[in-house]
């Protein structure tokens, strides 16, 4: 996981910047006017370019000055950002020679008047820069306070994407080694940059030994950026934006952090795909031939939930599957209900963001039974609006006690020998919701239509009316026996 810088660095001035200081009376005499300064420099050597780092604004009277149009050449080939000339005492006007070489040269050119030192003018660009960093600072500040608000909500790594791409202005989105993107946030890339950052991403891939942290490219006018997550699951972090500011890779990085945190508890992609098989291998297979599989666990729970308001992937479903202490996560498919088993008999709590259904505690050899139960919990609690439903089971108290259960079990299978199983299912489900037609269609995900032609169908096959309670009651008890 990367460190976190102590602060982003200071940001170049824009000359445009010096040059409205009335008070030291500067004027662009050559060349563009805008440039970025990264730091001010003095010299008189006839040849500076040695003592160059590249950005600056240097400052000379010309007292070496023979040959303008090599001393300008040897500027640029330096990468200085421009040139500030003093005149007098040596020089009465800056040299015509200079101003056409830092026109030809594109090298902007900045008159110094007698009257204003260089010092002054270095105190001036030291000024404006620590004006921008501590700009630079509270940009910063606020971006991480809001990734990190965003980290708090029930949908953290969503969030976080999103909070990103608004803070940089651009796309975030976070791929697999292969380049599959998980999540994305910002307006969609053209192809040319998605392909681009795809290829970024497989440089920081972990999957790449060695491979570096962070990676930038540019294409065009657009900058590209691809950080490594932490935590061995194989995801990068890639950055569209239009400009790239002093302080967006900590900004970066703070979301670098924030994103390995969150996606630390989950599961890798690959260890996710082999999970959701296993789950789906479990609640259908022979559970002699799966127990050593499980462990110790002697009782599970399967719970089905489904995200409020949104589509579902792998790490928003280890997610879930964190929250219920549980690695054995399927995630399904689009609107499918995902599917966690989950050791032990204690009661599922609420999960913010979800709904859920849980079965009743079942040990290996029932676990398509629970299955079953915990998705009519699961429709149930859709249709009731509730955050959470648990199948009930209290089927040995009561007036069903009263009745030996193997009667009352034989009762059951020649009262409802005539349905078929999707009938039996819809019944049970529109008796539970109190012949709701509305919210039996919602627990089943079907058409109301559907619902009542169903419910129509058992009234004909059952030879009786449904509209009567105790018909109602027979069938509703004769049903918690299946």
């Amino acid at each position: 996981m990367p460190d976190l810088p102590a602060g982003p660095p200071a940001p170049p001035i824009p000359l445009t910047e010096l040059l409205a200081r009335e008070e030291l009376g500067l004027r662009s005499i050559a060349g563009p006017a805008e440039a970025e300064l990264l730091w001010v420099h003095t010299s008189e050597m006839a040849d500076p370019y040695p003592y160059l780092l590249g950005g600056e604004l240097l400052l000379s009277a010309g007292v070496l000055l023979t040959d303008p149009d090599t001393y300008v050449s040897r500027l640029v080939e330096a990468g200085a950002a421009a040139l500030g000339f003093g005149v007098r005492p040596v020089h009465e006007t800056v040299p015509a020679e200079l101003i056409a070489a830092c026109d030809r040269y594109g090298l902007p050119l900045i008159e110094v008047p007698p009257e204003t030192p260089f010092t002054a003018i270095a105190r001036a660009v030291w000024r404006l820069m620590a004006e921008a960093r501590m700009r630079e600072l509270r940009r910063v500040t606020r971006a991480q306070q809001a990734l990190a608000t965003a980290a708090a909500r029930t949908d953290p790594v969503p969030a976080v994407l999103h909070q990103l791409a608004a803070q940089l202005d651009g796309r975030a989105a976070l791929l697999t080694a292969d380049g599959e993107e998980l999540h994305a946030a910002g307006r969609a890339p053209a192809p040319d940059v998605r392909a681009a950052l795809t290829r970024l991403a497989r440089v920081v891939a972990p999957v790449v030994r060695p491979a570096p942290a962070s990676a930038t490219d540019t294409l065009g006018t657009t900058h590209l950026a691809a950080y490594a997550l932490g935590g061995g699951q194989g995801l990068v972090l890639t950055l569209a934006t239009k400009r790239r500011e002093a302080g967006d890779h900590t900004i970066a990085g703070v979301a670098v952090v924030l994103l390995s945190l969150l996606a630390a508890p989950h599961q890798g992609v690959d260890a996710a795909g082999r999970s959701a098989a296993l789950v789906r291998l479990l609640l259908g297979a022979d559970p002699a031939g799966v127990a050593p599989l499980l462990g110790g666990a002697q009782l599970w729970t399967v719970v089905h939930a489904r995200r409020d308001g949104g589509p579902v992937d792998p790490l928003t479903a280890g997610a879930l599957g964190a929250a219920l202490g549980s690695a054995l996560v399927d995630a399904g498919r689009g609107r499918d209900a995902v599917r966690v088993l989950v050791p032990g008999g204690d009661r599922i709590t609420p999960q913010p963001g979800w709904t859920l259904g849980a079965s009743a505690p079942a040990a290996i050899t029932a676990l398509d039974v629970a299955d079953a139960q915990a998705g009519r919990a699961l429709g149930h609690a859709e249709a009731t609006r509730t955050p959470l439903a648990h199948h009930r089971t209290d089927t040995g108290c009561g007036l069903a006690a009263l009745i030996p259960q193997e009667a009352a079990e034989a009762h059951a299978r020649a009262l409802l020998a005539p349905l078929t199983e999707t009938l039996a299912e819809t019944l049970r489900c529109w008796l539970s919701l109190h012949g709701s037609w509305d919210r039996t269609a919602t627990a089943l995900q079907v058409h109301r239509n559907t619902v009542r032609q169903r419910i129509a169908r058992c009234g004909v096959l059952l030879e009786t009316d449904l509209d009567d309670m105790d018909v109602r009651t027979e069938l509703w008890l004769a049903l918690r026996q299946e």
